[in-house]
């Protein structure tokens, strides 16, 4: 892994916000190991997914089954931060870092991380869901020279590198869009 990991990271879509994150030197897993970090990190990603999907429109003309989805939705976001809260109070997470992040790897601050060439196992905990952080087993490489370090990913089976695309391009498409409503002008007649 050299220049080829940190140009398959750069060409892709990349998700680009302060997660809750700590990035260790660590062994690398051996087979069985990868492998129940790999069922983790599934599980972690739908469950990740299904918290952040939300519906964004509520029409007017919204049928009583959407409101009750609806409602359903609000007590689950509840319970969710109620066991959040629970099971990992905020002092007990990592500091927030910026991470940009995709399936191939991930840019942080260099600050912290072990020396290049060292197999590390990056956590990112998601505020959806906290107390089940996404575990990157990963390699520490040179990375750009802006200050940040890069991890190359490393063990992670195609599903988990699927769901992780996945969750990326939701985000990223958010992002733009949230973008796109900030940067259009303001509608100031008062109809």
């Amino acid at each position: 892994m050299t220049d080829e990991s940190w140009k398959a990271f750069a060409d892709r879509v990349a998700w680009d916000s302060r997660f809750h994150a700590v990035c260790l030197a660590a062994e690398r897993p051996d087979t069985t190991e990868l492998a129940l970090i790999n069922d983790r990190n599934a599980s972690v990603l739908v469950a990740v997914s299904a918290l952040m999907d939300r519906r964004s429109d509520t029409g007017e003309d919204d049928s009583p089954l959407t409101q009750e989805v609806a409602r359903l939705d609000a007590k689950l976001n509840v319970l969710m931060e109620i066991v959040n809260r629970l099971l990992l109070p905020q002092a007990g997470l990592p500091p927030r870092i910026p991470v940009r992040v995709n399936a191939a790897g991930a840019a942080l601050p260099w600050d912290g991380l072990p020396p290049v060439g060292t197999p590390v196992m990056l956590k990112l905990h998601f505020d959806a869901c906290r107390a089940l952080p996404l575990e990157l087993p990963g390699l520490r490489m040179a990375g750009p020279t802006d200050g940040k370090g890069f991890v190359a990913f490393d063990g992670l089976t195609e599903p988990v590198r699927d769901g992780i695309e996945r969750l990326v391009f939701r985000q990223h498409r958010r992002q733009v869009a949230e973008a796109r409503a900030h940067a259009r002008p303001q509608d100031g007649s008062g109809e």
